[in-house]
């Protein structure tokens, strides 16, 4: 599985382009601030044409460049519902052209991926799972989980940590974590040494 990143705006927002391999389909992960023309940047250098893009969330910084880059390719932005409100910030953003993300799989671009809402940094927040062609797992976070922290919880602060205990904490150890901010890590090492995650039970 090909998997590209870049830090992206003033608060170096994580996006992700995943591809079974270059030279062909890929899905674009949390198109933030400031993010279209290192996007376009990563898909001339590995040949990959977007179908669809994923939000973690729908905070600005994650989102911001969904209307351009959606509109320069014709794909649509998955979106939980919940968070679908906060495109309202932006004035900007579009309103059409969302698709309602729900847990469970998804298979777009040769990848299946599996999405599992994680309410608590936002009511609508969720995270994404996949497993490569050649055996290794990663899931990516958004604004949940760190290296060594979790994200800012947007009302009940157990909600949380309980949300992470569910659906990411029960992950293998190998499973490498994509956060939304900040470098990668792994369940693993989150479960041995995150300060914040001693009451998942992990």
């Amino acid at each position: 599985m090909l998997v590209v990143g870049f830090p992206a705006g003033p608060l170096e927002a994580n996006c992700y382009l995943l591809a079974p391999e270059g030279g062909g389909e890929c899905v674009i992960v949390d198109p933030g601030e400031e993010a279209v023309e290192p996007i376009e940047a990563a898909l001339a250098e590995h040949g990959l044409t977007p179908v669809a893009m994923l939000a973690t969330h729908g905070h600005p910084d994650h989102v911001a460049s969904a209307d351009e880059a959606g509109a320069r390719h014709g794909i649509p932005l998955y979106l939980h519902e919940a968070d679908r409100p906060l495109l309202g910030q932006d004035a900007g953003q579009r309103k059409d052209g969302i698709v309602p993300l729900v847990d469970g799989p998804l298979r777009l671009a040769g990848l299946e991926i599996t999405v599992s809402g994680t309410p608590g940094h936002t009511a609508g927040s969720v995270v994404f799972g996949l497993t490569a062609a050649e055996g290794g797992r990663i899931v990516l976070t958004g604004d949940s989980l760190f290296a060594g922290s979790i994200g800012r919880s947007s009302g009940d602060g157990g909600e949380l940590v309980r949300s992470l205990g569910a659906k990411v904490m029960t992950l293998p150890d190998d499973t490498v974590v994509l956060p939304g901010h900040g470098p990668a890590t792994t369940i693993g090492r989150e479960r041995a040494g995150n300060p914040f995650l001693a009451g998942t039970g992990a």
